[in-house]
């Protein structure tokens, strides 16, 4: 039914995937789907942020990004599943989307958290990405 799956995490926060990687998991061993492991990180390379930080930060941050996302896969998902790594930079959800349709996800799984006032003004990421994406996400509520 699905072929791939994409996970979006956040590395600073074990709460974006600690109780949802176990059905993740499952998911990919009984559709025997790929599994799309995504990060996003803020856009430094925009003129106004850019300007504050050194040169060629972005660059070194991504590359850390990617090299603590590879040590994550290794860490956390079995062997047995095949992985894509992927850092992305933006905005959270749009990049999830975009990232999501580029490779051609069938399924999106993330973790959510109960919404407070202010989620209900802006929005969290998690449902925004529901809410915008046009094909299948699954939400993991705390």
């Amino acid at each position: 039914m699905y072929q791939d799956i994409l996970f979006p995490i956040d590395l600073n926060h074990d709460s974006s995937w600690v109780d949802v990687l176990p059905s993740v998991v499952e998911y990919c061993r009984t559709f025997q789907a790929r599994l799309h492991v995504v990060t996003v990180v803020p856009d430094f390379g925009m003129p106004l942020v850019g300007g504050y930080f050194p040169r060629n930060f972005g660059n070194k941050m991504l590359e850390e990004t990617n090299k603590r996302l590879h040590e994550f896969v290794k860490k956390h998902v079995p062997s047995d599943v095949r992985v894509q790594h992927i850092v992305a930079e933006g905005v959270v959800y749009k990049e999830i989307i975009r990232v999501a349709k580029e490779i051609g996800a069938d399924l999106i799984i993330m973790a959510s958290h109960r919404p407070e006032l202010g989620d209900f003004l802006v929005g969290p990421n998690a449902e925004r990405v529901a809410r915008h994406f046009d094909k299948s996400v699954l939400l993991f509520r705390k």
